[in-house]
């Protein structure tokens, strides 16, 4: 073996940056000591088996001291959330069916308290609680105390519902993030209730943005906008907060995608701007009010139709037909145009643009810009409640 030689080694050891390998007793930015270096770890022949092997664990625990202190957020984060979530119990009586009677059956759940005007709300998916009178409803906080909710808000196009809290001292709202600035790829974590199991916590990443028209068994979501996680998310996750690195809330857990019937690493959930838009719409209105656009949408929107109409590839939300009386009609919308941005936002797809129309303000003014034939045109459209 070719040995190096002590000057060679001090030139080289010299010429490795200090910023990529701390030196021993180094001072590192958050005033912790860099104490071991794998450079400098060297096998003395002077020492036993037993005090090489104490000086490695020592090392090993050195290493493992910083990086607990980096790994130490995701504790602090959770300690942070954990007085804003709510596990829910929900009392309910099944369905009867052939050769059996309706019978009570338990549902758990979770939720986030959120504050609007001067009063505490828990915000939570609605097939949580739905179908239970609000004296079957349990609402515990993470202090041990236990409410009943004094009322109920809930919409199925969303699966959002909204529960007033009693006014008492010492409830702590959420910290709401802006769910518009998630980016794929973004650490998060999931916390609820999985099969009873109050206040768990999973982790993962944002995996996709704009999940839509998923078929979520016999729940009817007709409004679908999903972040999609691999943060563990299991029964009992529902109405339970997805939270950022900052502790806030980006999204309510809602459903997974399962084979099994549990955690499979699909895991989706509701952006908290959409989420917070519903419930503010529930407490002052009662109902969630659906702008009405008038239009049918082409499912089958494909490379080939959007080559027809001299486009690159399908963007946007092509119009199969349009409905007479409508704000589409009469804002001369027409069968073939290429739906490209609304009030704004660039259109995806047919279901974006549900989505997007769905939620606008009813009676609102919006400008609509359309493709027809191989030419750009912007057109106003007020939109209409929708109709019964």
């Amino acid at each position: 073996m070719r040995l190096m030689g002590a000057r060679r080694l001090a030139s080289l050891l010299a010429a490795i940056p200090l910023a990529a390998t701390p030196l021993f007793g180094q001072e590192l930015s958050d005033g912790s000591r860099f104490i071991s270096n794998p450079i400098l770890n060297i096998d003395s022949a002077d020492s036993s088996p037993a005090e090489n092997r104490d000086a490695e664990f020592r090392a090993i625990n050195a290493e493992v001291d910083l990086l607990e202190r980096q790994l130490s957020l995701v504790k602090r984060v959770v300690r942070f959330a954990s007085p804003s979530i709510v596990h829910i119990e929900a009392s309910k009586a099944s369905q009867p069916g052939p050769g059996f009677a309706a019978s009570k059956i338990q549902e758990a759940g979770a939720g986030v308290v959120v504050t609007m005007g001067e009063a505490n709300y828990v915000l939570t998916n609605r097939h949580v609680i739905n179908q239970a009178q609000l004296d079957a409803i349990k609402l515990s906080l993470s202090d041990g105390r236990m409410f009943h909710p004094e009322r109920v808000w809930a919409d199925p196009s969303t699966d959002i519902a909204v529960l007033l809290l009693p006014q008492a001292e010492g409830i702590v709202p959420a910290r709401i993030g802006d769910s518009n600035r998630v980016d794929i790829g973004e650490f998060v974590l999931a916390v609820g209730s999985p099969f009873g199991l109050s206040h768990s916590v999973s982790y993962g990443i944002i995996s996709a943005k704009g999940r839509r028209n998923l078929e979520l068994g016999a729940r009817e979501i007709e409004i679908q906008d999903f972040f999609q996680t691999d943060a563990a998310i299991n029964p009992g996750n529902s109405g339970g907060p997805l939270l950022n690195l900052r502790g806030e809330v980006i999204g309510i857990n809602t459903a997974i995608a399962s084979n099994s019937g549990g955690n499979e690493g699909i895991g989706f959930s509701i952006p908290i701007k959409m989420a917070s838009l519903v419930a503010e719409h529930l407490v002052q209105h009662g109902k969630l009010p659906r702008a009405y656009l008038g239009v049918q949408l082409d499912g089958t929107f494909n490379s080939d139709k959007a080559k027809q109409l001299g486009m690159m590839a399908p963007k946007g939300a092509l119009i199969k037909a349009v409905k007479p009386e409508s704000p589409a009609a009469k804002a001369g919308l027409q069968h073939g145009d290429v739906v490209l941005e609304f009030d704004g936002t660039t259109v995806e797809n047919d279901g974006h643009l549900l989505q997007t129309a769905g939620l606008t303000p009813v009676n609102r003014e919006v400008d609509v810009i359309i493709l027809r034939d191989r030419q750009t045109y912007r057109v106003q459209v007020t939109l209409s409640e929708y109709p019964n």
